[in-house]
């Protein structure tokens, strides 16, 4: 009986966390500077690049150079989060990351 509350109690903690965003960072939907077309999920509002209502939007950031960050997909002039990445990217500045993220290509990305 111990074992079966733990378990529940081990499952209702991990979905807490994840409905209320405290562990998982995702990359955040929002408005981008527009380079070029848009990215897939988003549309031309005049200098931006500002995400669809229909809820499939994924989080972006602008592409440097020819590669996206663990976890992104190249999209025109952007990468994409993946369906299934649970982190967010910034463009590296430098040559290191800030604590708390790793670097991927001329990205940093943030751990878990």
């Amino acid at each position: 009986m111990l074992v079966r509350w733990f378990q529940l109690t081990a499952v209702t903690a991990a979905v807490t966390v994840v409905a209320n965003g405290g562990a998982l960072a995702q990359q955040p939907v929002r408005p981008l500077p527009r380079v070029g077309g848009c990215p897939l999920g988003y549309f031309a509002s005049g200098s931006y690049c500002a995400p669809s209502k229909s809820g499939n939007t994924r989080g972006a950031i602008e592409k440097a150079g020819n590669s996206c960050p663990l976890g992104f997909y190249a999209s025109g002039n952007y990468c994409l989060s993946s369906p299934s990445n649970e982190r967010e990217a910034i463009q590296k500045t430098g040559n290191s990351c800030p604590l708390g993220w790793f670097s991927s290509g001329s990205y940093c990305v943030k751990n878990h």
